[in-house]
């Protein structure tokens, strides 16, 4: 992988025409042990976020020892990087064969559930291959509500009466028994994460015996920017966030109990930034060489609004105008499907035009993950990029406009 100071060297160095990755090592190592020494419990990477190989060994230097697996595939890409990583396999739904993947070749013990016919699976492949129940914890599933840009109870979770049932039932069969939640990606609202503890608290008085964990799940958000033209949203930093959970965890009596949470876009967000090129120029319509169906459909889905940095391409003409009069473009992507279009617009100098280049940030969480193949666009290009997109030049996305005004 080539080595540049930033992303204009690289995009002046290799004029790409093609999305390029800007990988940021250093910052994912930091970022992921500034959370594990405000977590006061297991950290345990959710691989859905970002699963390159590049990511979850720069994770394994960085002190992480568990992840977060949803599947096979992810199993694999774990032990392909550390031979003794713990998985812990927290999706709520899964095949039978996948289970007995998970249980038999892989040696997995924590595993989710958030209804019976998943423990009825669990069960006979723990039955199958002569395990004793005892060595297997079982999370079940709670049901919360809360503001996220991705509320994931909507389709997870067992409720609080279920979630009961779900862990009497799973005590008589042997197992060891926690209980776990996810306040959705990207949370909204500080609050959230007291209410599910306390849906938690409602569970344990409840069951009759002691669980052995809980599993706060993810949500903690990354920074990413804001419209300008709109109030901020009032959210708290990663460490109020923090202090604030451990004072609830604290007021509901769960801090003595093993703790485990499974940050993800918190992470990874910041490890990557992504050089796109302008393809044309119509009117305030920029069209670049990436987007929805690529490395854009999280911003897309999740009205995320990214910082940018304009690249200029001093080989194309000579400038009319200055680059600190900074405007919104619409942005339209790579394909021809006219559903790819960004929604939220970039702001630039207003003298980018068809052949220059745009740096984005934070691009880390979600891009590489679910990006496609649609209409043979596929970027897959990597350099690794020493300055953190932060410490470079001030970025004209719409996190910054007021900075670049003053």
């Amino acid at each position: 992988m080539q080595r540049f100071e930033n992303a204009r060297a690289a995009a002046l160095a290799l004029r790409p025409d093609d999305p390029v990755y800007c990988f940021h090592p250093e910052v994912l190592k930091a970022d992921a042990r500034q959370f594990m020494g405000m977590f006061p419990g297991k950290t345990a990477y959710a691989v859905k976020t970002n699963g390159e190989p590049m990511v979850l060994q720069t994770l394994i230097e960085a002190g992480v020892t568990a992840f977060d697996v949803a599947s096979p595939g992810e199993f694999a890409a774990v032990r392909a990087v550390s031979a003794d990583a713990e998985m812990l396999y927290m999706h709520p739904v899964k095949a039978q064969s996948h289970i007995r993947e998970a249980l038999e070749t892989y040696g997995i013990r924590v595993i989710a559930v958030d209804h019976e016919d998943e423990v009825a699976k669990l069960s006979r492949v723990v039955r199958a291959l002569d395990l004793d129940p005892g060595a297997v914890t079982v999370f079940v599933r709670l049901q919360t509500k809360g503001a996220a840009a991705y509320e994931l109870s909507k389709k997870f979770g067992a409720g609080p009466a279920h979630a009961v049932e779900l862990s009497q039932r799973l005590n008589r069969m042997g197992f060891k028994v926690g209980l776990c939640f996810h306040v959705g990606s990207q949370i909204e609202d500080p609050d959230t994460y007291e209410r599910a503890l306390a849906s938690a608290d409602w569970v344990r008085n409840r069951i009759g015996f002691e669980f052995s964990g809980l599993d706060v799940g993810g949500g903690f958000p990354a920074e990413y920017g804001h419209d300008p033209r709109s109030r901020a949203p009032e959210m708290p930093s990663l460490g109020q966030i923090m202090s604030r959970l451990a004072g609830d965890l604290k007021e509901y009596q769960f801090d003595e109990m093993p703790l485990v949470a499974e940050p993800g876009r918190v992470i990874v967000a910041r490890a990557f930034s992504l050089i796109v090129r302008v393809l044309l120029r119509k009117g305030r319509r920029l069209y670049i060489n990436d987007g929805i169906w690529a490395s854009l459909s999280d911003s897309w889905v999740g009205k995320i609004t990214l910082p940018a940095r304009f690249i200029a391409d001093p080989a194309i003409r000579q400038r009319n105008g200055h680059d600190r009069n900074v405007v919104p473009f619409k942005v339209c992507g790579a394909t021809c499907d006219s559903v790819d279009i960004l929604s939220r617009p970039f702001w630039l100098p207003e003298t980018v035009d068809t052949g220059d280049w745009i740096e984005i940030g934070h691009i880390g969480a979600y891009s590489l993950a679910l990006r496609t193949r649609f209409n043979g666009f596929y970027p897959d290009t990597f350099v690794e990029v020493t300055t953190p997109f932060d410490e470079g030049d001030v970025p004209q996305g719409l996190a910054t406009l007021e900075t670049m005004a003053d």
